[in-house]
């Protein structure tokens, strides 16, 4: 038998990877072919794409019955043009689905013909952990497109990557470890977070066998490098890591370098239902959208409706390679950032980054405040280890924020110095309280959770 007439097990038998490499290029490849590529090209590529996953989307239940609520019929989308047509959808759409249709929902598009290969859920980090379902084609796309971003922001064969995504049936730690081994040549260490292997272990093994990237969420690779001088060791002398790649957001990255010994820094976007959507490349200039893999917009968090690039708006994402399992189409991410336009080389949009979550938005006395993006505005403090959470409060009718901030030492006229700062910065009066490294731990669980909890809402 020769191995042409070898039956391929599903998953294998699922797709094609020279297909896919030729359809959406890696490497250097991807920098002479669609990152090249002309306004017109790139709407051509859009719209054949779209096509396809509209046709699939029509035969989910959970897209023909919103689109049909919305007096949609399928004539009505029939180019890029009608996009806007088409109502958009949340996580909130998502749970309710799984609500009425339990246990998995009707969004996911199972059937006979798309038997689905991995499943996995989110984190939980703003409810309940989703559902989320990978065909074997769709998830090889989201691991070739996050191995694009890696090789544009140079992860090379020599290179040991340590990685801090968790595990369990969180997606993170299983699709980064299948980015890097099926389609980069780097050696992989799947340490995860805290509760998979101790701090203190993980630094063992990152000195032992000589890792020298670094991939996670920013929170707990700080905490990695304080755990570090705990122990005694100089994370910028006594381990190797010269590039850090993961969510950064408006992390302050002098200060990340100076940690890790001046490592480069990357920032790249994406959540579990869709892989990587934007990362950012050598010239430090925004995230590059992977267009030819996604069609982004920028929606008003209150009317739904589309913002002019340059402003700042919920991010919106059509997925044009999922016309499978789970197509994607106007996932409203409620993450906020702002699309602008192509730079450093890519002909393709960038987008700003993290800005905060939209459903994670406190209102304090009409001012929208994002608990997630104040470890911005602290950046800058000396005396601040990093580490917050904030504690949302009800006084009779009267809400209040309180920024719990861990500190080196305590002080009178430091906590005066937060207060004005954040009042500043935020534009609205909160408290602050100042505590000792490490008090904020149990309730941000930070070495337990790939994102650590930064609201608690407190109102009863």
């Amino acid at each position: 038998m020769s191995a042409q007439d070898i039956d391929l097990p599903p998953y294998w038998a699922g797709f094609d990877p020279r297909e896919m490499l030729t359809d959406y290029p890696i490497g250097p490849a991807f920098l002479t072919g669609p990152a090249q590529w002309s306004t017109d090209e790139l709407r051509a590529v859009q719209e054949r794409r779209f096509q396809r996953v509209i046709a699939r989307a029509w035969s989910v239940p959970f897209y023909e019955r919103r689109w049909s609520e919305a007096g949609l019929e399928p004539m009505d989308i029939q180019t890029l043009d009608d996009l806007p047509k088409i109502p958009s959808f949340s996580k909130s759409d998502l749970m309710a689905s799984i609500e009425e249709h339990p246990p998995w929902g009707d969004y996911h598009g199972l059937d006979h013909n798309h038997p689905h290969s991995f499943f996995h859920t989110t984190s939980g980090t703003t409810g309940l952990p989703q559902s989320l379902f990978f065909g074997p084609k769709d998830r090889e796309m989201q691991n070739l497109l996050l191995a694009r971003a890696y090789l544009l922001q140079g992860m090379t064969p020599q290179d040991v990557v340590h990685s801090v995504y968790g595990f369990g049936m969180v997606n993170g730690g299983h699709y980064v470890r299948e980015a890097v081994t099926h389609f980069t040549s780097a050696l992989f260490m799947p340490a995860g977070t805290g509760r998979d292997m101790p701090s203190v272990q993980q630094l063992q093994l990152m000195q032992r066998f000589g890792a020298t990237v670094i991939v996670g969420f920013v929170d707990y690779i700080k905490r990695l490098a304080e755990v570090a001088r705990e122990q005694g060791l100089d994370p910028a002398k006594d381990l190797k890591i010269r590039m850090i790649t993961g969510h950064l957001g408006s992390e302050d990255r002098a200060a990340l370098a100076a940690t890790w010994g001046g490592a480069e820094s990357f920032d790249w976007y994406g959540v579990g239902d869709t892989g990587v959507i934007a990362a950012e490349g050598p010239s430090h200039d925004g995230l590059h959208i992977w267009e030819d893999a996604h069609l982004v917009e920028a929606l008003d968090p209150d009317t739904h409706q589309p913002v002019a690039d340059g402003e700042p708006g919920n991010l919106c994402t059509t997925v044009l390679f999922k016309d499978g399992v789970y197509p994607i189409i106007r996932f409203d991410t409620n993450d906020l950032t702002t699309i602008l336009p192509p730079a450093g080389g890519i002909n393709f949009r960038r987008m700003a980054g993290f800005q905060g979550r939209s459903d994670n938005m406190v209102k304090l006395r009409g001012i929208n405040v994002y608990p997630t993006a104040i470890g911005s505005h602290l950046e800058g403090v000396a005396e601040a280890t990093g580490e917050y959470i904030c504690r949302w409060t009800r006084d009779g009718s009267r809400e209040e924020l309180c920024v719990v901030v861990e500190v080196h030492a305590r002080s009178e006229a430091l906590e005066t110095r937060l207060h004005g700062l954040l009042r500043e910065k935020l534009g609205v009066e909160v408290r602050v309280e100042l505590v000792s490294p490490g008090e904020t731990a149990p309730l941000t669980q930070i070495e337990n959770r790939q994102k650590p909890i930064r609201l608690l809402d407190e109102r009863g």
